[in-house]
């Protein structure tokens, strides 16, 4: 079989990046050969626009420089990194991927949809997900989330500079993904990220499960 590329969506403080883990670790229980990576990063230069892209002191960093800056580390990943293990029939377990660029650009920076599409088109070069998993998370819901996971004994998460943007703009990130929804429903499994972490996860597998028998 080929490989099988999944991506996972959502909100910040959704749970997506937790999810991916689970999933992970449930298909290596199978023992089917998979990689997990994420976005921006995956790969050393990846991980460099990653740093900049996310840094709250870049204030000057405008608008389309944003777009141009995820959409080169995802070309660099896509090359590097998820077509090598799709040709090797691996499973790739992407951390956000085009979708979230839409939703987070696009939608919640008011930026041309058409422009954001064409430059991701350039640089996935046909390069799509088989699955997406949009965990949905009402932003003051995720704020919240993420605050309580900087109050423990010790601060091991800070608000980066695309999470410290203000509420409006994240509902317009959450309204954007609706849409990206409503628009691949085929491709999408929207699941409600208000349950409880297991909750969400029994309907990814059983989801996965589904879908992976369509494809063996």
């Amino acid at each position: 079989m080929n490989g099988l590329f999944i991506t996972f969506e959502g909100p910040d403080g959704a749970g997506k990046s937790t999810q991916l883990k689970k999933l992970g670790e449930y298909i290596e229980e199978l023992g089917l050969p998979f990689i997990k990576t994420r976005e921006p990063g995956g790969t050393k230069i990846g991980d460099a626009i990653r740093s900049i892209l996310l840094d709250p002191s870049n204030e000057t960093l405008t608008e389309k420089t944003e777009v141009l800056l995820y959409a080169a580390s995802r070309a660099q990943h896509v090359q590097e990194v998820i077509l090598p293990a799709l040709q090797a029939g691996k499973i790739v377990l992407c951390d956000r991927f085009v979708d979230a660029s839409i939703a987070y650009q696009g939608y919640g920076l008011d930026l041309s949809l058409k422009a954001v599409k064409i430059i991701n088109e350039f640089a996935i070069e046909g390069i799509t997900p088989h699955r997406t998993y949009l965990i949905d998370l009402p932003p003051d819901q995720g704020r919240l989330r993420m605050v309580k996971r900087q109050r423990g004994d010790q601060v091991v998460y800070d608000l980066d500079r695309i999470e410290q943007k203000n509420l409006s703009y994240h509902q317009k990130v959450r309204a954007g993904f609706h849409q990206i929804y409503n628009e691949s429903k085929e491709r999408i499994c929207l699941i409600d990220g208000t349950q409880s972490i297991e909750a969400v996860f029994q309907e990814i597998k059983q989801d996965f499960q589904t879908y992976y028998k369509t494809l063996i």
